[in-house]
């Protein structure tokens, strides 16, 4: 699927975390996620990157418009009143289908947004994920979970995901960087050693 768009969720406060600072701001190996997650974005075939900000991480914002980061990124504020409502502002701004990733995804890269994106098919919405087993094989944690219909164990969404006009489906991948979402201090542990491989 070829994509232009993609939105970087950043306004989350990380409390789970315990950080001191705001959690795109949280360093993995020396380098902010939203650093990190926006310079993978930039090394993929999307075009355009939009950062959704809200009051919960004015740290973030300021950050963001310091022009610290490596490639361009526009800035969309939203009020902050949860993930749903606050996509749903970014969305009323921009063209759908669109690529949404989570500012907690540091071990992103471009290659790897590129292979997820070349592997779906249909123009419809998809949440990538990742076996919950795989994520507790890896010592990560595992906030949310389900089990599609058609799948026989339990799915952990792990923040990458096209936004489409309709349609559901599901893309699941055992890549530990897509498995480590930094939620916790111990997933900060796992990140800050494999970011070094």
């Amino acid at each position: 699927m070829s994509l232009e768009t993609a939105i970087v969720l950043c306004g989350g406060r990380g409390t789970r975390l315990g950080a001191d600072t705001e959690k795109p701001l949280v360093e993995v190996c020396g380098r902010p996620m939203i650093d990190r997650v926006c310079a993978a974005l930039a090394a993929s075939e999307i075009d355009r990157i939009v950062a959704a900000v809200s009051p919960h991480a004015p740290k973030t914002e300021k950050y963001l418009r310091s022009g610290q980061l490596s490639g361009d990124v526009e800035l969309i504020e939203t009020p902050g009143n949860g993930y749903v409502e606050d996509l749903g502002v970014v969305l009323d701004r921009v063209e759908t289908p669109v690529v949404t990733v989570a500012a907690d995804l540091p071990l992103l890269t471009g290659s790897i947004v590129d292979s997820v994106l070349d592997s779906i098919e249909s123009e419809q919405s998809t949440t990538v994920c990742v076996p919950v087993a795989t994520k507790r094989s890896l010592g990560v944690s595992v906030d949310t979970s389900f089990t599609p219909e058609d799948y026989d164990r339990p799915l952990a969404p792990c923040g990458l995901n096209v936004v489409a006009e309709s349609g559901e489906e599901f893309v699941v991948r055992r890549n530990r960087a897509l498995a480590v979402n930094v939620n916790r201090p111990c997933d900060l542990q796992i990140a800050n050693v494999w970011c070094q491989d």
